[in-house]
């Protein structure tokens, strides 16, 4: 798998550096020229805002709810616990095809086909009728997030080449107040339509469905530029197999441990809060300030982290507010609820960092573009089991004890990883 990424990455790396050549990104000419040019500026913005806004929905719109469907539904606690998986799965698999249908069709034309994909896995899955009709259209919804979600560094770096930190940041902001939104927004919205845990859920289709058609329209001015690039290698990138790079391992195992505990507190939180006797509205507003209050860490991680010889403090640091998180869900779920929910999500800002080491590891265009590919893929595959094992626990002990457990002592490998990943050196040294 981590070959086809370096293949597909690679070829896909001149295609990102070169720009665009097309309509949407030549210099402005005056009068007529400059204002259509600005048009479809301020089109592309408003589109990368909404597809990242729909890139979490399909995910943390599903915990507050999730009592309700395993009840309708008759979904066990492990059927439950592959859901939370389940993105884990499909962000590795399906999000290695992006480069090359990228190179195909153009990024416009793929981002709008996922929004399209999303739009209809969440709109059906209520209505699947079943237990594996849920699943499979889950992975659906899933699938074209892990598209777009790969493409969206592409886009900016392919229309914004000039400001791609803003844009960068503009769409991660999104990206979090889109998850925030859906955990915090999808009981009231299933409220007023009547209780309907399916017309909840589903109602986050129409986001969808108003990014597709941005999209559209971006993907018709399009001139596939991006997919006519030249597809040859980076000449900075090393030969060597990047399974050789021992930075490269831990920088996978950090990032997959620490997607581990992300999607556990993303798809478990809210049923421990509600089992603790906390109401699903709560239980959806403390899944939201979980994610919130990752925001403003992802301007201060990077920054903090290019200042120090050696990130591991970093690493240690934020594993301590995790331990605490789970030591205060284990004593006192309920009374302390809120302060868990800001502990953890300063905890799950190790995403901001271990994104940022990518970024440090490597000191070429193309070793950065083989790293990060790597890191992810490994990543995502490492945490696939952890929420399914959390699911399966539960149901054997008829608690959350045993499954805090699991999740506290998760940060010792995760330290031990991140430790090792926030070394100064690159991958290219030790290839």
């Amino acid at each position: 798998m981590a070959s086809t990424a370096d293949e597909d990455l690679r070829a896909a790396e001149p295609a990102a550096a070169a720009g665009p050549a097309g309509p949407l990104q030549a210099p402005a000419p005056a009068g007529e020229g400059a204002r259509g040019t600005a048009w479809a500026a301020r089109l592309l913005v408003a589109g990368l805002v909404l597809a990242a806004l729909n890139l979490r929905p399909a995910v943390t719109s599903l915990g507050s709810l999730l009592k309700e469907v395993r009840a309708d539904l008759g979904m066990s606690g492990t059927v439950a616990g592959l859901l939370t998986s389940v993105p884990a799965f499909c962000f590795a698999v399906f999000g290695l095809a992006a480069p090359r249908l990228a190179r195909r069709f153009g990024p416009a034309a793929v981002v709008c086909a996922g929004m399209a994909v999303i739009a209809a896995g969440l709109a059906l899955r209520p209505y699947a009728g079943g237990v594996f009709g849920f699943l499979a259209l889950s992975v659906l919804a899933l699938a074209g997030i892990a598209v777009s979600n790969v493409l969206m560094p592409l886009a900016v770096r392919r229309w914004f080449p000039d400001r791609v930190g803003p844009m960068t940041g503009l769409y991660s902001m999104a990206i979090a107040a889109g998850a925030a939104a859906a955990a915090a927004g999808t009981v009231p919205l299933a409220g007023a339509m009547g209780h309907s845990w399916r017309l909840g859920l589903g109602s986050w289709a129409l986001l969808a469905v108003a990014a597709g058609l941005l999209w559209l329209v971006a993907a018709r001015r399009d001139r596939g530029d991006g997919a006519a690039a030249p597809a040859a290698a980076a000449q900075d990138a090393p030969r060597t197999s990047i399974t050789r790079s021992p930075t490269a391992w831990a920088l996978g195992i950090f990032f997959g441990i620490q997607a581990t505990g992300a999607y556990i507190v993303m798809g478990w939180m809210p049923a421990i809060f509600r089992d603790a006797g906390v109401s699903a509205s709560t239980a959806g507003l403390l899944s939201a300030v979980t994610m919130l209050t990752g925001i403003p860490l992802a301007f201060v991680l990077p920054r903090l982290a290019a200042r120090l010889p050696h990130q591991g403090i970093l690493v240690v640091a934020l594993a301590c507010f995790g331990l605490a998180g789970y030591a205060g869900l284990w004593l006192s779920p309920a009374a302390g609820a809120w302060v868990w929910a800001v502990l953890l999500g300063v905890s799950n800002s190790a995403f901001t960092l271990a994104l940022t080491l990518i970024g440090m590891r490597a000191r070429t265009g193309g070793g950065v573009v083989r790293l990060s590919a790597f890191a992810q893929s490994t990543g995502y595959l490492i945490s696939i089991p952890g929420p399914l094992l959390v699911g399966w626990l539960n149901e054997r002990t008829g608690g959350w004890d045993v499954p805090l457990a699991l999740m506290a002592a998760l940060m010792v490998p995760q330290v031990v990883a991140g430790v090792l990943a926030g070394r100064a050196r690159t991958v290219e040294d030790e290839l």
